[in-house]
């Protein structure tokens, strides 16, 4: 394993090890979706390395769905970024399979981890947001 895979990997755990700590409902199940994508999408490569593609392509979309459906519930402000990259995140999936080249190059790995950091980034954002905003709650009330 390279250095930036063990560094993207580590932030990614830490981004989902916060929101489950001090994120709300929506940031938990965020949380969730993007700790099984990661499951997932590491996994398919020891799996199934010859399905990659097409493997990584499905759990994205699946992973963008579950989380439409938790923007529509709670309709967290964070959420509509997390969107935002999950449709890049499609896109670039689309883009290589349609075209049938491989996504073993430099420029899907860029492309692929930047999207994905900003993806951990939102999820994070929203989830000081949210522990923020519950603290401010409690300070209220305890006034």
């Amino acid at each position: 394993m390279s250095d930036p895979f063990i560094i993207l990997t580590a932030f990614c755990l830490a981004g989902v090890l916060f929101a489950v700590w001090k994120g709300s409902t929506a940031e938990r199940i965020g949380a969730a979706v993007v700790a099984v994508n990661i499951v997932l999408g590491y996994g398919s490569y020891k799996l199934v390395p010859d399905l990659v593609g097409i493997l990584r392509f499905v759990n994205d979309g699946l992973a963008a769905l579950v989380l439409l459906g938790v923007t529509i519930r709670y309709g967290a402000l964070w959420m509509g970024g997390v969107m935002l990259f999950y449709a890049a995140q499609f896109s670039l999936h689309a883009y290589y399979f349609v075209t049938d080249r491989s996504d073993a190059d430099f420029l899907h790995a860029v492309i692929n981890n930047i999207d994905f950091s900003g993806v951990v980034w939102c999820l994070i954002i929203g989830t000081a947001v949210a522990w923020r905003r519950r603290l401010r709650e409690a300070r209220v009330s305890a006034a």
